[in-house]
């Protein structure tokens, strides 16, 4: 049983910042690797970042040194803190979980997403 659910977007300014939560249920293994992957509408899904069950965590270059990952097993909860947003930062994020303790951001490597959570830079 998995399940996904994001929360926390919104509209905001260029360079301001947002954090996207996502409420977990992931009984398929313990400790899963977790991303947040982003869409753009007419473009593939992309990987932003990722940690896995060790607590290490993989970013896109794009958001390198701007974004944070982390996650709480405690709380089954992921978060995606995101600073000084740009325009091209905006799409639809959603929190995805993989079958494997490793994963780092390609898309492939997760079976499984929520309904994702806007993000619109302006």
């Amino acid at each position: 049983h998995v399940q996904l659910v994001e929360s926390g977007g919104g509209s905001v300014l260029a360079g301001e910042s947002l954090t996207l939560a996502c409420a977990t249920v992931v009984e398929t293994i313990r400790r899963p690797c977790m991303a947040w992957l982003r869409q753009v509408s007419g473009r593939e899904r992309e990987g932003v970042a990722a940690i896995d069950g060790d607590g290490r965590s993989t970013y896109a270059d794009s958001v390198k040194g701007l974004f944070t990952i982390t996650r709480d097993d405690t709380k089954n909860t992921l978060t995606l803190q995101m600073t000084s947003l740009k325009p091209e930062d905006s799409g639809m994020y959603y929190c995805a979980a993989s079958l494997n303790w490793y994963g780092g951001i390609s898309v492939a490597a997760y079976n499984y997403w929520g309904q994702g959570t806007q993000v619109t830079v302006s």
